[in-house]
């Protein structure tokens, strides 16, 4: 059945490229999406936690990392269309072309040039605050990537106890202002 979804989503991704050729400027409606009703799973921790709210529909464009989430299917494409809309402007503020529907758009990582400016804080603060060996972690990242509890306290609590250094105030969370901070305090 999956292989039939994923020949149904190409053949709608063909359609809509060579459909895109009538306009060199294309809207949501250009695109080839895919709208699937989801069905929470009582035995993930991720559908039971209240910080991540488990939504009954998912539309997405095909073969772009692009998506949106809703109770229904309409909540869902206006979710979509938000989501659409911010990275056609990001693009237009990068002045770079929005892709061309149907096409294979592959995955961007966000930037990693404030984390660069800490790399041995960095990995000293992957291992001692966040636990792990080795973490992807971009200037876009925070804390709130790192755990599923409802706030940040514990993790915060961690970084005054390892560097001595509080970063309640930043309201981000972003690491690489954290960082920031420790390295000024150090």
């Amino acid at each position: 059945m999956q292989a039939v979804v994923q020949l149904l989503d190409q053949l709608k991704a063909a359609w809509k490229w060579a459909l895109s050729f009538r306009s060199p400027e294309w809207e949501l409606k250009d695109y080839p999406i895919s709208i699937r009703r989801q069905y929470p799973d009582p035995n993930d921790p991720y559908d039971n936690n209240p910080r991540f709210k488990q939504h009954l529909f998912f539309a997405s464009i095909i073969n772009w990392n692009v998506s949106g989430a809703g109770d229904s299917k309409e909540e869902a494409l206006q979710d979509l269309a938000s989501w659409f809309a911010s990275r056609k402007a990001r693009l237009k503020d990068e002045v770079k072309p929005l892709p061309r529907p149907g096409t294979d758009v592959p995955i961007q990582f966000a930037s990693q040039v404030r984390m660069n400016a800490h790399q041995e804080l960095a990995q000293d603060f992957i291992e001692r605050v966040l636990g792990f060996e080795c973490a992807f972690i971009s200037d876009e990242s925070s804390l709130w990537n790192f755990h599923t509890d409802a706030t940040n306290e514990a993790l915060l609590t961690k970084i005054r106890d390892v560097y001595g250094v509080n970063v309640e105030d930043i309201e981000s969370a972003k690491v690489w202002e954290i960082l920031d901070r420790i390295a000024e305090a150090q």
